[in-house]
């Protein structure tokens, strides 16, 4: 299994950073949401240079210093062998040719292998038992649908969709009918733990709702994906993790969105391999509490926010996004200690015209590594501090040494010219 590491380089952004819990969970799946959030050892380091969060805002020289401390979260727990798991065991599955008409349920812990060309057909996982765990493989299934989900997960521990070496097609072109209660909006819809891996094909065609939705998690670790949808293509209220794959996202809406109103510790986007491909017509990466970046590609060819959060963490990755108002914002949405720190990676931030800015916090921006290059009239926007700690910064053609010109409480030009150039 893959091993990364979640570096953490600033108390204050430790402070901020809600753990998320990982109680309650089987041995063979453990809660993915906990990988994106200070370990005990590291709150520990947190209160040992300064009694509160608070406290630790307050003063500017606990946070230079606590900036080049380092502690890390072991994230090799985030993705189960079987998430990871390419592949699945066939020897006892169930062979299913879908017919048009004709809904399917699925109740029990198995293996179930879906094909056929198909018309009016909802799979629903309802299967009670407390870890049941249901397996979806994909073998060559197309399913449209006028106005309800190609799969629904009404119950379930964790549902794995998994496509052979083939060719697979969802389609919903209506408006979703709501189950009771539960308000259907996504061509596939999920109450439960859901991971998307395999080797072959899947293409998501949502006409007025979301693409995938999960009211836990939502894992990708695998295959190639194509989503159109009118509203968020991919959304989660726990976490959204990818390890692998290849996503192209058309949407009308948010690309990738992760938002808990009820746990402030929820709501993370993490990202550590694959290749994501947006073009969104408003948020390309949103998530509520944090959004970590430690690999992989992302080409954001259209957004209006590029990356958005409380906090941002990038690692490493490459990543490629324009932005028409702001490239990488950190802003308030759990709690008042926003953040920008950028450890390592490869960064290029084209932004539109007009009052726009490539790195906006309403908070602190740490560049403390990577290789960042800038094409903005604003590159840094800061309410607090920014510093340029390490790494290659480039704005506009000129490499630049220090961050001298972000705004400060609101007022000055904005990190316009990016800061003081290098010689």
């Amino acid at each position: 299994m893959k091993t990364n590491k979640i570096k953490s380089v600033s108390a204050v952004t430790l402070a901020v950073l809600l753990t998320l819990s990982i109680a309650g969970c089987s041995k063979e799946e453990v809660s993915s949401g906990a990988a994106v959030a200070a370990t005990q050892t590291a709150s520990q380091a947190v209160s040992s240079n300064t009694s509160s969060a608070d406290s630790a805002t307050s003063s500017t020289t606990e946070t230079s210093t606590a900036s080049a401390e380092a502690s890390t979260t072991d994230t090799t727990e985030l993705f189960s062998d079987r998430d990871l798991e390419q592949s699945a065991d066939l020897t006892a599955a169930t062979q299913m040719k879908l017919v048009s008409n004709q809904d399917v349920t699925l109740s029990k812990e198995g293996v179930y292998v879906l094909s056929g060309d198909v018309e009016n057909v909802t799979v629903t996982v309802d299967a009670a038992a407390e870890d049941a765990k249901v397996q979806i493989v994909l073998d060559g299934a197309s399913i449209k649908n006028d106005d309800s989900p190609a799969i629904y997960v009404k119950a379930a521990d964790k549902v794995f969709v998994t496509s052979t070496d083939s060719e697979n097609h969802m389609e919903v072109t209506g408006s979703y009918v709501a189950d009771g209660d539960t308000n259907l909006d996504a061509v596939i819809f999920s109450k439960a733990d859901i991971t998307l891996n395999g080797t072959g094909t899947l293409a998501i065609v949502s006409s007025q709702g979301n693409g995938i939705s999960s009211k836990d998690d939502l894992k990708i670790t695998g295959g190639v994906y194509t989503i159109q949808s009118a509203a968020d293509a991919i959304e989660a209220n726990d976490a959204i993790l990818i390890n692998d794959g290849t996503v192209t996202i058309d949407t009308d809406k948010d690309a990738l969105h992760s938002e808990n109103a009820d746990d402030a510790a929820l709501g993370n986007i993490y990202i550590e391999g694959g290749t994501l491909n947006i073009n969104a017509a408003d948020d390309a990466i949103t998530a509520n509490n944090l959004v970590q970046i430690d690999g992989g590609t992302i080409n954001i060819e259209t957004s209006v926010e590029g990356i958005e959060a409380n906090n941002i963490i990038v690692n490493d990755g490459q990543i490629t996004l324009y932005a028409s108002d702001d490239g990488i914002n950190a802003t308030p949405k759990v709690n008042e200690a926003a953040s920008i720190v950028v450890n390592g990676g490869t960064i290029k931030v084209s932004m539109g015209s007009g009052d726009t800015d490539a790195f906006d916090a309403n908070g602190d921006i740490a560049i403390n590594g990577g290789t960042i290059n800038v094409e903005a009239t604003s590159a840094f926007d800061a309410d607090g501090t920014a510093q340029l700690n390490g790494g290659t910064v480039t704005v506009n053609g000129e490499q630049i040494t220090e961050i001298t010109e972000s705004r400060m409480g609101g007022g000055g030009q904005g990190g316009a010219g990016g800061g003081k150039r290098g010689h």
